[in-house]
């Protein structure tokens, strides 16, 4: 059989391409044809309609709106998220021939322009979550733009380029700052453009943020309230933790005013003139007046603890997020120790970027090294993975790991769980520092103490493979060749 398939995931990088590769191998396994559109953060090539006409089934494996979805209507479909074509290809491939072979056809909606991540028959906790995800998703872009362009700022002009362009005191000298940003490159040369520039996207973190929670619970009419209170969480200083609450706030109140009863003549205004009025104003007022001072103190007092954090106490929080990086490989919990980490390069403190970063590289690492030390512990299948494991290690891309842990999810995951801590814990005691939100060892050298870095991320990935070794010395001596329906199952749950 031909079938066609389109693959995306909320942030569009790892898991997007690690589900078609998947199912292009289930498909060949089965000795069935399959062509992958992959629509991810660079973009995607749309499949040939002519090989869409002629596809006896479509996948849609997606965690979130498959974008121009109507091309594929009529045809059979199987909807799934990413997770279950990385973790279980050949079974979604065994349900396209089932649903080709019945002919079943559900209808296929237009997707709208911007691709909401959530699930409207969820639970409120599963949405909550979604919600979150999709400002975290929508923010990166601008967080890895505005941090690397920073870093290089620094890299060629010092770190005292801050201060040339925002004024301020740098190692007993005043800077005035630059207020006209055509004086940027006779005052402080390309560094100081690159700052300006970075600097700008970055400040666009909290409202898009913002924004995006928002849009997640409201669609469109949320965007504009989400980014005004995002601003106003900017403006009085509620910073990162006052941009996930005027999210919410407007996501509610939007939603609100929706739900609302109007007369016909008024129903026409009410999503372009009255909703956006009424909710913006409604969430400004709650951020300048009621919320915002509270949650600017609580940001404070984070920042300051975090700023505070030097040798004994460093090393637990980084054995912390450490254990949050590998504990689902690019899921929520792994989300949360990446987001808190851009929080705290935010606000100036970049041990715990570091940190987070070198904690996300040893479990691909660490598993690719295993399959070197130890070939026959592992399937044909796996010590593929594990070439590929090098390079997604080192471009921090944890997911690297998953197709070990969905097939062997109770000795992988606390083995991985391991390295990291003991990586992340190692560079927060190092104090090495990462002014740049991603990259891996493609940003060594805008990196603070890089070989003391490297030298965590060395040690890690030993703990991580020795660990991987020693868990599967125990009971079977092999791994299965390949994930079964219950071993996925237990590594979604995990």
């Amino acid at each position: 059989m031909k079938f066609v398939a389109v693959t995306s995931c909320p942030t569009g990088i790892a898991h997007t391409y690690m589900a078609a590769e998947a199912l292009e191998q289930a498909a060949k396994a089965a000795g069935h044809e399959m062509l992958v559109e992959t629509q991810g953060a660079a973009g995607s090539a749309p499949l040939d309609p002519a090989r869409i006409a002629e596809a006896d089934a479509v996948v849609f494996a997606a965690d979130v709106d498959v974008r121009d979805r109507e091309r594929f209507a009529g045809k059979p479909t199987v909807t799934a998220g990413v997770k279950a074509a990385i973790n279980d290809g050949a079974g979604l491939i065994a349900q396209a021939v089932k649903a080709a072979e019945e002919g079943t056809a559900p209808a296929a909606p237009s997707a709208p322009e911007l691709a909401s991540k959530v699930d409207a028959s969820a639970g409120f906790g599963t949405r909550l979550r979604q919600w979150l995800m999709t400002g975290v998703s929508y923010m990166i872009p601008f967080v890895a733009a505005g941090g690397i362009l920073i870093a290089l700022s620094f890299l060629i002009g010092g770190p005292e380029v801050a201060a040339k362009v925002g004024g301020g005191d740098f190692q007993g000298v005043t800077y005035p700052g630059i207020e006209n940003v055509s004086d940027l490159m006779s005052q402080a040369g390309i560094a100081g453009v690159l700052f300006k520039i970075g600097s700008l996207a970055f400040e666009m973190l909290v409202p898009i943020l913002s924004g995006f929670i928002a849009f997640g619970m409201a669609d469109r009419p949320g965007i504009a309230p989400g980014i005004v209170g995002g601003l106003l969480a900017t403006a009085t200083g509620a910073g990162f933790l006052g941009g996930l609450v005027s999210g919410l706030l407007a996501g509610a109140v939007t939603l609100g005013l929706k739900k609302l009863k109007v007369p016909r003549g008024v129903a026409g205004v009410m999503p372009v003139v009255v909703i956006p009025l009424v909710s913006t104003l409604v969430v400004g007022f709650l951020m300048v007046v009621v919320v915002g001072e509270p949650i600017a103190a609580a940001q404070t007092g984070l920042s300051d603890w975090l700023s505070g954090l030097s040798g004994g106490s460093a090393w637990v929080l980084g054995a912390l997020l450490g254990l949050m990086m590998a504990f689902d490989m690019g899921g929520p919990v792994n989300k949360v120790a990446y987001t808190f980490g851009l929080a705290a390069l935010a606000s100036g403190n970049y041990v715990i970027m570091a940190a987070v970063m070198a904690a996300g590289m040893t479990p691909p690492l660490g598993l690719a090294l295993a399959t070197l030390v130890r070939r026959n512990r592992f399937t044909p299948a796996e010590r593929q993975a594990g070439q590929a494991g090098w390079l997604l290690g080192l471009s921090f891309i944890t997911e690297g790991a998953i197709p070990f842990a969905a097939g062997d999810p109770f000795r992988i995951i606390p083995s991985l769980m391991l390295g990291s801590a003991t990586t992340g814990a190692l560079v927060a005691a190092f104090g090495a520092t990462s002014p740049a939100p991603h990259g891996g060892i493609w940003v060594v050298g805008l990196i603070g103490n890089p070989l003391l870095f490297l030298l965590a991320v060395a040690i890690g990935t030993l703990v991580t493979c020795g660990c991987v070794l020693l868990a599967k010395s125990i009971g079977r001596d092999r791994a299965p060749a390949a994930a079964t329906p219950e071993t996925s199952t237990q590594a979604v749950a995990a």
